[in-house]
Parts: structure tokens; sequence; C-alpha cells
């Protein structure tokens, strides 16, 4: 797994880089200190993972998330920072980062890394038990008007659970290939781009 590392603290950055890469399964190709890094350093390597700060002077880590997501839709990138803000997580989510974790969550940096880098999103517990909240706000949503069915809602239900295609196909009785094509199919008919986003969509339309 080959990632970088984007944080305005030098020492974080360093240290970060001598824990993950003494894990023996993933790489750090290089490191920056603010999003104008951020961008250019994932077009240069285009990373499996970019981990970065949000907080930094000049473009900030969402900024560049957004940059980035816009060029390159399946990126995946990993936030990390000090701040359990809601208008940063709102944000975060939207954009559809991967994940969203605490600095001070350190253990669960490498987990979240590979987590991600299998295809799942992961948000840290404090952050989770924040999200029915911060986005479950609005009426129920008509589904049947953008043509979903029955089966396609179970499956978005699922996703919004954060589980895996492979635990949805165990749940459903259906091959993984099928449930890739209902992904497939739900985000084009909701005009979304990936799971992350159906999960938030799913959540604020609740």
């Amino acid at each position: 797994m080959n990632i970088i590392i984007i944080d305005d603290d030098e020492l974080v950055t360093s240290a970060l880089k001598t824990i993950l890469e003494a894990s023996g399964t993933l790489k750090v190709l290089a490191s920056g200190t603010d999003g104008t890094d951020a961008i250019k350093l994932y077009e240069k390597y285009r990373p499996d993972i970019l981990l970065t700060d949000i907080q930094m002077q000049g473009i900030s880590g969402l900024e560049a998330t957004e940059t980035i997501l816009k060029k390159y839709p399946d990126a995946k990138i990993l936030l990390l920072t000090t701040f359990l803000d809601d208008e940063y997580i709102i944000q975060a989510l939207r954009l559809g980062a991967k994940g969203y974790i605490l600095k001070h969550d350190y253990k669960s940096i490498l987990p979240a890394l590979e987590a991600v880098y299998s295809g799942q999103s992961v948000f840290g517990t404090e952050i989770i038990s924040k999200i029915p909240e911060l986005l479950n706000s609005a009426p129920k949503f008509d589904y049947a008007y953008y043509d979903i069915n029955e089966r396609e809602l179970k499956v978005i239900e699922l996703i919004a659970e954060g589980l895996s295609n492979k635990e949805i196909s165990a749940k459903l009785y259906l091959s993984e290939g099928t449930v890739r094509n209902y992904l497939s199919i739900i985000l084009e008919k909701l005009e979304l781009h990936n799971r992350t986003q159906l999960a938030i969509f799913y959540y604020k339309h609740k």
C-alpha cells in the first residue's frame, strides 16, 4: 500500500511515517505541509491513499479533497484531524472522503488505512455517533421517485451501516458481483459517485 501524508506539523508527519512504515505493509511515497502539496503530490504519485490533515495554512485539507475528487473520483482520501467539528464532519462526508479520524486515536490509523485500502469507509467512534444527528434532519425521502426498488433500498441501508460488498452478499444471499451491479445501478439512479456519498445521502434523507 502506497500513501502520501500531508500535515503542517513536520514532527507529526515524521512520527506517522515511522510508525506506519514499521508495520511493513505500506510505504510513504512523499509528504507535504498544505493542501497545495496534497494536490501536486497526488497527481504526481497517484497513491493508494492520501492521508491528510484538515486545517492547514493556505489550501485546507478539505479544499484539497474537493479538488482531487473532482478530477479523480475514485481517489481514496482519509482525513486526519484534532478537530471534532460538526461542519468539518459534514463537509468531509459530502465531499466523499473515505474516512475522518482523530489524531489522538493513533492506534486506529493503520487499521483505518487498511480498511480504506480494501474499499471500506472509516469514521472514528466519536464521529459515527454524531452522523445520524447531523444528517438525519430531512423529511422521509421517496426513493420510488428515483426508481429505487425494495432490494436496492436494502442494499443502500446496508451500505449506510458500513457493510462491505462481501458482507452484503452474505446477508442478502447474493453474489458479490450482483451486489456490485446493484451499487452501480443505484449510484447512477441517484447521480452519486461512490458508496460514501450514498451512505451520507441515505442518512440525510432517512
